[in-house]
């Protein structure tokens, strides 16, 4: 298990904690530990805000943070993302698209799809009440990348081959009642917003992973990190509205 474990921290962030050989059957579990890396990369912006919080004005923090979640992910989410919007939005056969995704040269969808993004997520963190984004920070990354753990576990892959072709193989019915085990208590800290932003990201995600299983036969690597980076900007948006209606605590 903490082989597993070292493998999720060191596939979703960029410590570098596992110095073995590879382990095929242990990298293809590491999703059942995603939502507690995510918890762990939300505990670190939370600490990153609290540090910055009396030496700059919220639109600076704001922008410390979306830089941290790029950082310490190592922008894996967000290149996934970038080469899932060149590809869905190419409007070619599904096997140009998933050519295109292949690439790694950024089109103009990919960069036009990053720049709206980052610069929501920045408004939202901008926007969000203190207290419900020092809820929410530490539950949002764990939820979003639980939806990655959905998406592996329940939708085909669309290539032949590749490392996310691994994780597909190894990751079932017991890696997701794993991880959402571990989300579930994670989003119970937030109280009913928490549990309803869980429940909203279960719609999403499996919308999401149709949507992308039926333009391209299937999911990859990179629509896994689509997956998370839409989802994460979605509970925040949401958690605006939610959070003004909706106690932090379930008593």
């Amino acid at each position: 298990m903490l082989k597993i474990l070292a493998m999720s921290l060191q596939f979703l962030t960029r410590f570098y904690v596992y110095r073995g050989d590879f382990d095929e059957r242990a990298y293809g579990r590491a999703p059942m530990f995603f939502p507690l890396v995510g918890l762990f990369l939300g505990v670190a912006w939370t600490v990153l805000y609290l540090a910055l919080t009396h030496l700059f004005p919220q639109p600076v923090i704001a922008a410390f943070l979306v830089l941290g979640m790029a950082t310490l992910s190592g922008g894996l989410h967000l290149d996934g993302f970038m080469d899932t919007m060149d590809g869905i939005f190419s409007g070619r056969s599904r096997e140009k698209m998933l050519e295109i995704m292949r690439d790694s040269r950024v089109g103009a969808f990919g960069v036009l799809g990053l720049v709206c993004l980052l610069l929501l997520k920045f408004a939202l963190l901008l926007s969000l009440p203190r207290e419900a984004l020092l809820r929410l920070l530490p539950i949002v990354p764990a939820i979003s990348r639980w939806g990655m753990v959905y998406a592996i576990a329940r939708f085909p892959y669309a290539r032949a081959q590749g490392l996310g072709l691994f994780q597909v193989q190894y990751t079932g019915s017991r890696e997701l009642a794993a991880a959402s085990f571990q989300v579930l208590l994670i989003a119970l800290t937030g109280g009913w917003l928490g549990l309803s932003l869980l429940f909203a990201s279960l719609v999403l995600v499996h919308g999401l992973a149709r949507y992308f299983t039926s333009r391209l036969g299937g999911l990859t690597g990179d629509t896994y990190g689509a997956i998370n980076e839409i989802t994460e900007v979605f509970l925040l948006l949401a958690a605006y509205p939610l959070s003004k209606c909706l106690p932090l605590t379930l008593l």
